[in-house]
Formats: C-alpha cells, structure tokens, sequence
C-alpha cells in the first residue's frame, strides 16, 4: 500500500504551517486561510481547519540506514519522546528502527527506518530524506470491523497483530495502526487515543482507493 495523501485536521493552521515549514523545512504545496499541504517524499500531507480536533498518530519512511542521523538531524528542532531513556526504539519484530516527536497539536509524529525495504541512502540526512507518508492511526473500539471493510474492498491484508488490541493493516510503504482505545494507549507516550477524523488516498494492488474515517466508521 503507498500513500499517496493523508488529510487531517487542526485548530491551528498557522502553528502548523509555521511547524513544518520553518521546523522541519518541508515544502509547501498549497496554502489557503483553511488549509496549507506539505510535499513529504512522495506523499502529501493536508492540514485542514476544524474548530475542534483531537490528536493523531502518522508515520514517515526514511531511509533503512538513517535512523541515527535522523535522530541527531532532529534532537536541536524538537523534543524527542522517549521510551524510558531509549530515543530510537527498535522494533525487532519488524526490522525496523523509530523516533518520535510532537508536532504543535501533539500530534505524534514518527519517522521509521525500515531494514526490510532495503532504501539505504549514501546522502546525509535531511528532508529530502524523508520517503513518504508511511502510518496511519485509526483509534477504534471494534478492530476486526475496520480490517473486514477495508480487506473486503481493498484486498489488504494484516502486517501485523490482531483484532484485541493492536492490528497494522497494509504493508511497510503503507499501513492503518488500528488501535481499540479502550485497551491501549499510544506509545511511547501513553498518549490517549482517539478516532481521529483524517481521508486517505493510497494505492494497493496498483489500483487507488479514497477513504474517509469520520464518526467511528471507514467510508469510500
């Protein structure tokens, strides 16, 4: 699954343009009173205005090789959260190696460095190392019911996990973490989680899918 866009929603359009641009240096797209898109890697990102919202989780590829220049790439822009005194996490099952910070909505972003994609980089780290939109959060009290809509339509499968706690739906380009909010927090910060409202654009199976997630429930 490849992301190809991920709309989300914030009262504070401007912190978060002025986040993104002048924290982290992406490029904008677009920019209105409203909204404002980021080019990330080959994905976008939307921020669009809503009077009230409640925090997300999404994650971002980066090359296989650069989780410890990305982390030393970020630590004088952000506060890096921590799991214990660990700044990148390693997830052994995955292969893969994570860090994560705070954008201005508390929004949790991570930037992951997956060995398996075999993406390593001989540049330094930079934006321009950032791949694409790679994660997705979708709190929810009933797992199984996402999975089966969007298996039933998409032909997605399960990466990781099951329908109790914790389900990652897709693939290591793309994946919907699916977490039952009544159970499980997010991590590493044991952040509450939400059925955040966010659409998604993304490509499976070369054919390209619009879903939207609002009022508990995936939409096409």
């Amino acid at each position: 699954m490849r992301i190809k866009k991920l709309k989300i929603y914030s009262s504070r359009i401007q912190e978060q343009a002025d986040f993104y641009t002048e924290v982290l240096g992406l490029k904008i797209i677009n920019q209105t009173d409203t909204f404002v898109s980021f080019e990330i890697g080959r994905s976008i990102l939307e921020i669009h205005f809503k009077a009230t919202t409640t925090p997300y989780h999404f994650a971002i590829n980066i090359p296989c090789n650069k989780d410890r220049e990305a982390l030393e790439w970020l630590r004088p822009k952000v506060e890096i959260l921590k799991d214990g005194k660990n700044e990148i996490q390693d997830f052994n099952s995955w292969n893969a190696k994570a860090i994560y910070f705070y954008d201005k909505d508390k929004n949790i972003v991570e930037l992951i460095a997956r060995k398996n994609l075999n993406n390593a980089s001989n540049k330094d780290f930079g934006i321009d190392q950032f791949v694409e939109i790679s994660e997705i959060g979708l709190g929810t009290t009933d797992i199984e019911k996402e999975f089966r809509f969007l298996n039933n339509h998409t032909g997605i499968e399960i990466f990781d996990g099951g329908f109790d706690r914790f389900c990652a739906i897709g693939d290591e380009n793309g994946l919907f973490i699916c977490i039952n909010k009544k159970v499980k927090d997010w991590f590493p910060t044991n952040d509450k989680v939400f059925s955040s409202e966010f659409l998604i654009q993304f490509i499976e199976r070369g054919k390209q899918y619009q879903v939207d997630y609002n009022n508990n429930a995936l939409k096409f």
